[in-house]
C-alpha cells in the first residue's frame, strides 16, 4: 500500500493537483467517477465494456485513496475496522 501511496501523491503533485485537495472535491470526485461507472449499466447490464469499466472503477479507487491520504489515514486499517464492524453486524451463517 505504501508503493500506491507515492505513485499516487507524486502523480498529482507533478501536474500540481494537491492544491485542489478538499474533502469535499474528493467526496465530489468519487461521487462522480462511481456514477461514471455505473452509466455502463445503466441501458446494458452485462457490462461488456470491461477496459472501460476497469478505467472508472481506477478513477474511483485512485479519488478515494487520494482522500485516505489527505486524511492521514491508512486505507488497510480503514478497511480492516469497517469489516470488524461489519462482520459484528452481519455473523456468518
Amino acid at each position: 500500500m505504501k508503493e500506491l501511496e507515492t505513485i499516487i501523491t507524486e502523480f498529482r503533485k507533478k501536474r500540481g493537483w494537491e492544491k485542489y485537495d478538499t474533502l469535499e472535491r474528493f467526496s465530489k470526485s468519487i461521487s462522480i467517477e462511481a456514477a461514471e461507472l455505473l452509466e455502463h449499466f445503466q441501458w446494458d447490464e452485462k457490462g461488456d465494456n470491461i477496459q472501460e469499466i476497469k478505467d472508472e472503477l481506477a478513477d474511483v479507487l485512485i479519488y478515494s485513496l487520494a482522500m485516505c491520504y489527505h486524511l492521514n489515514e491508512d486505507p488497510k486499517k480503514i478497511i480492516e475496522d469497517k469489516l470488524i464492524d461489519v462482520a459484528r453486524r452481519y455473523p456468518e451463517k
